[in-house]
C-alpha cells in the first residue's frame, strides 16, 4: 500500500502542481478543497486510481475528520492567499488561515498522521533592519500584513507542540511565487509583468528598488515533496526558507529580465520610498540540509509566460478567474 497524503488546497495554484508531482511519485493523494475557484485544475485526475477528492472546509471539524481518515502525511496549502485577498475579508482570512490550520493539525495529530508540512511565507520577515544583509530562518519575524500575521501565528502554534507528538510539523517559508500552473495566476509580480508586456501594453512599476525572493511554482511544490520524502529527523519541528539566494530580485531587476525578451516595452517607474515589505533571504539551510536546488529561475518563468500567451494557450489572460481577488 502506498502512503496516503492529504493535500489541502490541492485544486489551487500550487496545490494542483504538487498533487501531480505526488501522483507521479507513486503516492496515493487525497485533495481536500472547498473549490473557491472551481475544480478545473484537477478534474482530469479522477482518471488516476490513486487520486481521491473530498470537498470541504478546513474550519469544519466533521469535514476535516472525513478527509483525514487513513492519512499518513499532510501537505497544508489551503488558505486565503495574499495581502489583497486577506484585506478583502479579514475575518475569513483569520478563521481560515489560523483557526482552520490549528484545527487541521489537531485532527491530524489525533488521527495518527506522521508529518504535517505547512506552507508559510517569507513575507513573515517584513522589512529588513539592514538593507545590505540577508535574513535567514533565525532572523526576527516582523509581519506587516494580516496574511503574514496569520502565517506567523500558525508557525508558532505548530512549533510549540510537544516534541513527542505523533504528527511532526515542518514549516516552509515560500518565496514569492511565479510561473505557469493548471490554475494560472496573473496577479503575481513576475507573471503580471510578463503578461502585460507580452500583450504590448505599457506598465507602471511602483517601488522598483524593493527586494523579494522569487521561486517558480513547480519548485515550491517540489520543496513539499522533498520534506515528505526526507527522514523525519531532518525536518521535524523545523523551518526552511524555500528558494535560492541568487533569486532575490528588486522589481527593476525583474523588468530588466523581461526587457531581454521584449526590448521594445514601455515602462514607467513611479517613485515609492516606503514599502512595508523589503527583504533579501538566504536559502542556504534547505540547500545544505535537504540538498534542495531550484529547477527554474525568474528568466525561465518570463519565457514560459511569453510563450504561453503568444501561442494562445490562454485565450483571455485578463479573465478575473486568474486573480485571487
Amino acid at each position: 500500500m502506498s502512503q496516503r497524503i492529504l493535500v489541502t488546497g490541492g485544486a489551487g495554484y500550487i496545490g494542483s502542481v504538487l498533487t501531480r508531482q505526488l501522483l507521479e511519485k507513486g503516492f496515493t493523494v487525497r485533495v481536500f478543497d472547498r473549490l473557491m475557484y472551481g475544480g478545473e485544475p484537477i478534474v482530469d485526475l479522477f482518471n488516476y486510481p490513486s487520486f481521491e477528492f473530498v470537498k470541504g472546509d478546513i474550519r469544519n471539524e466533521a469535514e476535516v475528520r472525513k478527509a483525514m481518515e487513513g492519512v499518513d502525511y499532510v501537505a497544508h496549502l489551503a488558505a486565503i492567499v495574499g495581502d489583497p485577498a486577506c484585506a478583502q475579508d479579514r475575518e475569513l482570512a483569520r478563521s481560515t488561515n489560523l483557526e482552520g490550520s490549528k484545527l487541521l493539525y489537531d485532527v491530524a495529530n489525533k488521527m495518527g498522521a506522521k508529518k504535517f508540512v505547512f506552507a508559510s511565507t517569507c513575507s513573515n520577515y517584513g522589512k529588513m533592519d539592514d538593507p545590505n544583509a540577508f535574513v535567514d530562518e533565525d532572523s526576527k519575524l516582523a509581519p506587516v500584513s494580516l496574511y503574514a500575521e496569520t502565517k506567523v501565528a500558525t508557525e508558532q502554534y505548530l512549533l510549540s507542540q510537544p516534541k513527542d507528538s505523533t504528527c511532526k510539523p515542518t514549516c516552509l517559508r515560500f518565496s514569492t511565487v511565479y510561473g505557469l500552473s493548471l490554475r494560472p495566476r496573473f496577479d503575481l509580480t513576475v507573471n503580471e509583468f510578463a503578461k502585460e508586456l507580452t500583450l504590448g501594453r505599457s506598465l507602471k512599476v511602483f517601488g522598483e528598488q524593493f527586494w523579494r525572493p522569487y521561486c517558480h511554482v513547480f519548485d515550491l511544490a517540489r520543496s513539499v515533496v522533498s520534506v515528505l520524502e526526507a527522514d523525519a529527523s531532518l525536518v521535524a519541528f523545523d523551518v526552511f526558507n524555500v528558494g535560492d539566494t541568487s533569486e532575490n530580485y528588486q522589481k527593476k531587476m525583474i523588468i530588466d529580465e523581461v526587457l531581454k525578451e521584449l526590448p521594445d516595452s514601455q515602462i514607467e517607474y513611479v517613485q515609492k520610498n516606503e514599502d512595508p515589505r523589503d527583504y533579501r533571504v538566504s536559502f542556504d539551510k534547505i540547500k545544505n540540509k535537504l540538498g534542495f536546488k531550484l529547477m527554474f529561475t525568474v528568466p525561465d518563468g518570463i519565457r514560459q509566460i511569453k510563450k504561453a500567451l503568444e501561442d494562445g494557450f490562454i485565450l483571455n489572460p485578463d479573465d478575473p478567474k486568474y486573480k485571487n481577488v
